[in-house]
């Protein structure tokens, strides 16, 4: 069985149909930023241009979403800002969005102390899973997927303290497009897929306990 994962779709759906596979995959798991600040119709066209192509979506909400994207979310049962899913037997799937301050000002920025706090309390609250897997809108601080045009690194230490602490098998990152990659931290499989609209997404395959991902696209 497998999932398919992206994110920073921002609103460019036309990409959604050429994902190779998302049809058939067990799921579809959205790393944020689907809406380009949008509100309650944006998100909406988003969800929807997914669920016609798969109906079982799970989501963060990214920085650029606002209040009445996440309101839709939960209101599908598609959220997984900051809750645990078991994907499958043994499978396990986390959740943190949004993202530490940017200097855009965008809807969904909270402090690193709140960021921090609530991947504290989602590792607390993580048990019971042979593999996990984690969808994160920020990447880890001090990594080839948080590295903004400038060279400069962007990403949130908190992040990269929940990494080392949990240990997931893979995480599944975005926001920063133009540092879409896989590295490792430690034990961890870090992957950003980049931007939809560049093709970019992640195929997570899990047979006999076994999960692998591959990024896709790129």
């Amino acid at each position: 069985m497998y999932w398919i994962a992206f994110g920073d779709i921002h609103e460019a759906t036309g990409a959604v149909a050429s994902v190779p596979g998302l049809a058939g995959a067990e799921g579809v798991i959205i790393t944020g930023d689907l809406t380009n600040r949008g509100g309650r119709e944006a998100g909406e066209r988003v969800l929807s241009a997914v669920a016609a192509v798969n109906p079982r979506i799970l989501a963060v909400p990214g920085n650029m979403d606002t209040d009445a994207v996440r309101d839709v979310l939960r209101e599908r049962g598609a959220d997984l800002h900051l809750r645990t899913r078991e994907l499958a037997p043994g499978l396990g799937l986390a959740g943190v969005g949004l993202s530490t301050p940017t200097p855009f000002g965008t809807p969904g920025e909270v402090p690193e102390e709140t960021l921090a706090g609530w991947l504290d309390d989602l590792a607390d609250r993580i048990s019971g899973f042979d593999r996990l897997v984690a969808a994160i809108h920020q990447p880890p601080l001090g990594s080839a997927l948080d590295r903004i045009s400038s060279g400069a690194h962007v990403g949130s230490p908190a992040v990269r303290r929940f990494i080392e602490r949990v240990r997931p098998d893979v995480v599944v990152t975005g926001h920063i497009h133009e540092s879409r990659g896989a590295e490792r931290i430690g034990d961890t499989l870090v992957v950003n897929p980049g931007a939809l609209a560049d093709g970019g997404h992640v195929r997570l395959d899990y047979e006999g306990g076994r999960l692998s991902a591959t990024l896709l696209g790129v």
